[in-house]
């Protein structure tokens, strides 16, 4: 089969059909995306497109002529279901430019009888500049992204072009992968020279959404803003430096090459530095699944148990708040307000929420109107949300106090009457997908479309009305008015009536038409006009509804500012709502948040783990955490099963809710800002990378140790148990030193290298505690409560049994544990070692009975009666009375 060859456009144009030659000089200004070519109801696909299409859509390769002597490749998809094949499309990360049909065949014939109906690309479908509902989640932010770089500085944006959120700020090379983890960008926009010749290595997960942009769009991107937004000068914006509005403008750039006439709504343009969010790296937003579990999916993350919010767009904001805890102690004040209020106010935080079960997606409806992607249905989510709006703020008159912030977002609420009274008066209740489905306009809206719908719907009613008239006018009971598709509409008597209708004084108002052998056919300037308009009506109708639609849709984007002021009220309501019904669902506490050093927990809980125990009828075991100045880093020793891990994550997770404005799963919590949050919890090889798990582990070790300061809070768990027993421990041993005397931070550290509890002496901050088990009748019960002290086991061998490990290999562990703790050195594993028995083949009888006497003698004169601890002498006697037992039997 032919292929298109870039290289040789001009000659295959030459030599291409006329609409060939059409669709190869589209393409070559879309070399990069598969080119949807509009043909009649169908959008078609060629050479490679056609290839690559019908592999990832499983839709039938068809032909269609030849390109020097091969078959062209060629298959299509129907233009009425586009949406349902772009999702498969857009996950490969594929562009897609969408070719219309600019004029009707009929247009085209008046040019030539052979004249090619006139296309050209209306828009082209990113994965960054998605509008459609059915590929877009509902709760979370769809964002284009860019990244600048000027000599050694970065620029960072993102927009949302389903919203119009608009960001910009200043990066460092080291801060990008933390910001791109954040906002986890559908397109990422980056210069070539950071993209080329070498790309970076934390680009790498990032290298299936990167789209490189010319250093033109660079040059000109201050001009670019300045154009759109219809400014004198970029300083109206606010204060940005040069490269944050570099990469505003070159987002703004890629919406007008993207989206060609029509250009989405842009909020104004804000600045966000890393002076107001929390700082949280990659690996620990990985670890502490935010948003996201382990597995990448949306089910047992931290989201997924806080989010009672009742619309999108209440999801998407507190979806954003997680993913930037603030560090301005003022703002998660107010936002703690706002929660209070709503929990203080149950029954009007309930009136609420049912209104806002109804609010529709309004943000993303206008943000398509913006885009002339225009339905009616959108019209009537901006109508719904505007008198939703007022719904709210009449909840509210009653009220005689209020929060200050409240009264500034209530004004919001009430300043749309106009557009709600027009959006009212104008659309019917129930809309129509499209505009041509019509019938969108309500009645008494607008005189003259009803006087065209009267004839559109009632023409046979219209013209029995005529033909009465007629009747009485010509004092003839028999003539009628007939229809035909040659004639139209016509009035039609006998021979012998016609000479009764000479009678009529009214009779020179006929005007003959057509003679047949008995009957004689005629017309009236009356009906003549009534038929051309009853012909022109369902146009007529079509094209006033049209105008119309498109009069509203005008008034809506001239308000697109306050509507989206109106979003953001509606929105920020909802979370706060939401959050007052979590606390009050979940008996969450207000947390004290300032500027100390504090960090004070009591009773404290995790709230994903106690989601899922409830769900199972099983009681979460709370407990406390205190980092004051005295205790700032905690050693937490004890069994694996036994909650150490839980522990570290819940004390995170408690800081992060603390430090958006939430209530947190706790009796009683003091927070001091912290400024950065460390995680290092689990083990994962990074194989693409060529990384193993304990090489990830060091290299995340060592980001924390370099970022950490006094401000920050670190969670770290079994840090040096992916290497060898000695060289674990000496990086423990030094990790904890190196934070404790020079990093000063919080810190929940969890080992279980238990030489480590001496170090008390020596660092006066490090506190021990342990996780609480009970052992009873040779069972352990783990009673996931923390206490203060150290653990001197780590019951491994109880939990390889409960995992199901043999009996035999158990009780092998069990020697060579009684062995290791005794008086020998784990330095004379590197000569003889102790004399146990090795495994030998399953047909073998390997059990403990089959052990000799001499080997239980050797056992006994191996102990050093003099050093064992009071726990090593019994577990020793345990051990020899399990031999001889077995022996005996």
């Amino acid at each position: 089969m032919a292929l298109i060859n870039l290289k040789t456009f001009d000659q295959q144009i030459k030599a291409a059909t006329p609409a060939m030659a059409q669709y190869f000089e589209i393409k070559k200004l879309y070399p990069d995306n598969l080119l949807f070519y509009r043909m009649g109801d169908f959008y078609e696909m060629f050479f490679e497109d056609a290839l690559i299409a019908s592999q990832i859509l499983g839709i039938a390769l068809t032909k269609r002529g030849k390109q020097e002597g091969e078959d062209i490749p060629m298959c299509g998809i129907p233009a009425h279901a586009v949406d349902s094949y772009l999702p498969k499309l857009i996950r490969q990360g594929l562009k897609i430019a969408i070719c219309e049909q600019t004029e009707t065949p009929q247009e085209a014939k008046k040019r030539g009888y052979k004249a090619v109906v006139n296309r050209e690309v209306v828009r082209v479908i990113t994965p960054g500049t998605l509008t459609e509902e059915n590929l877009l989640q509902s709760k979370s932010h769809h964002f284009l992204a860019a990244l600048v770089k000027i000599e050694d500085q970065i620029g960072f944006s993102w927009f949302d072009i389903s919203t119009g959120d608009f960001y910009s700020q200043n990066l460092t090379v080291d801060k990008i992968s933390t910001h791109l983890a954040r906002l986890i960008p559908s397109e990422l926009l980056i210069s070539e020279d950071l993209l080329f010749p070498n790309c970076p290595d934390f680009l790498h997960e990032w290298k299936l959404i990167l789209s490189s942009i010319p250093s033109t769009w660079i040059a000109r991107a201050e001009r670019t803003l300045i154009e759109i937004y219809g400014l004198k000068d970029l300083k109206s914006l606010g204060h940005f430096t040069s490269l944050e509005l570099s990469a505003a403008g070159v987002i703004v750039e890629y919406l007008k090459q993207t989206q060609k006439d029509a250009l989405p709504y842009l909020s104004p343009l804000k600045r966000q530095t890393d002076q107001q969010i929390m700082d949280i790296d990659p690996a620990t937003r990985r670890s502490l699944e935010l948003t996201k579990n382990l597995a990448g999916n949306d089910e047992g993350n931290l989201l997924s148990v806080i989010d009672y919010t009742c619309s999108n767009p209440g999801g998407r904001k507190l979806h954003g708040w997680l993913n930037h805890p603030l560090l301005d102690c003022s703002i998660i004040l107010e936002r703690q307000d706002g929660v209070q209020f709503f929990i203080d106010q149950k029954k009007l935080r309930e009136e609420l929420r049912q209104i806002l079960k109804h609010y529709p997606d309004m943000p993303r409806a206008l943000s398509r109107l913006m885009l002339n992607r225009n339905s009616p249905r959108d019209l009537g989510i901006i109508k719904t949300t505007v008198n939703i709006g007022k719904k709210i703020q009449s909840l509210f008159v009653s009220l005689k106090e209020l929060p200050d912030f409240f009264t500034k977002i209530l004004k919001v609420l009430d300043c749309h009457s106009d557009l709600c009274d027009l959006l009212e008066k104008a659309l019917i209740i129930d809309l129509p997908m499209t505009l041509k489905d019509g019938h969108i306009i309500a009645a008494g809206y607008d005189q003259t479309l009803d006087e065209w719908r009267n004839v559109r719907d009632n023409s046979k009613k219209i013209i029995l009305e005529l033909e009465s008239t007629y009747k009485q006018q010509f004092d003839a009971p028999f003539i009628k008015i007939k229809y035909n598709n040659i004639l139209g509409y016509y009035l039609e008597a006998t021979v012998i009536q016609v000479e009764k209708l000479k009678k009529s004084p009214y009779y020179d108002h006929l005007i003959h038409r057509q003679t047949l052998a008995n009957n004689l056919r005629f017309t009236t300037i009356d009906l003549k006009a009534l038929e051309e308009k009853i012909n022109a009506a369902i146009d007529k109708v079509q094209e006033l509804e049209s105008h119309i639609f498109y009069a509203l849709v005008h008034s809506v984007k001239n308000h697109s500012q306050t509507l989206s002021e109106l979003a953001d009220v509606l929105a920020t309501l909802d979370v706060f709502s939401a959050l007052a019904f979590l606390a009050e669902e979940k008996r969450y506490c207000r947390p004290i948040v300032d500027e100390s050093t504090a960090f004070l927990i009591e009773a404290g809980r995790h709230p994903v783990v106690e989601e899922y125990l409830e769900r199972n009828q099983q009681r979460f075991i709370p407990n406390n955490c205190d980092l004051g100045d005295q205790q700032k880093l905690w050693l937490v020793t004890g069994p694996n099963m036994a909650g150490k891990s839980t522990f570290l994550r819940q004390n995170a997770l408690i800081a992060i809710l603390a430090q958006i404005g939430s209530f947190v799963p706790a009796k009683k919590a003091h927070i001091g800002i912290i400024t950065k949050l460390f995680s290092r919890v689990g083990a994962s090889d990074d194989l693409a990378r060529g990384q193993s798990t304990f090489m990830v582990e060091m290299v995340e070790t060592a980001s924390i140790l370099n970022q950490a300061n006094n401000r920050s809070l670190v969670i770290l768990d079994e840090i040096g148990r992916g290497t060898a027993t000695f060289d674990g421990l000496s990086i423990a041993w030094a990790v904890l030193e190196y934070l404790h005397n020079v990093n000063q931070c919080r810190t929940l550290f969890s080992t279980h290298y238990h030489e480590l509890t001496n170090l008390t002496s020596s660092l006066n901050k490090l506190a021990c505690y342990s996780m609480k088990v009970k052992e009873w009748q040779d069972h352990i019960v783990f009673l996931h409560e923390v206490i203060a002290g150290s653990s001197d086991r780590s019951y491994g061998l109880y939990v390889g049994r409960i995992a199901g490990l043999p009996k035999v290999v158990l009780h092998k562990a069990q020697q060579i544990l009684t062995y290791l703790e005794s008086d020998a050195s784990l330095k004379s594993l590197k000569n003889d070692g102790p004399d146990f028995p090795l495994f030998q083949s399953r047909t073998v009888d390997v059990s403990p009975s089959s052990f000799s006497q001499s080997e239980l003698e050797k056992a006994v004169h191996k102990i050093n009666v003099d050093e064992l601890s009071p726990r090593q002498a019994l577990d020793t006697i345990y051990m020899l009375k399990d031999i001889l037992k077995n022996k005996e039997s």
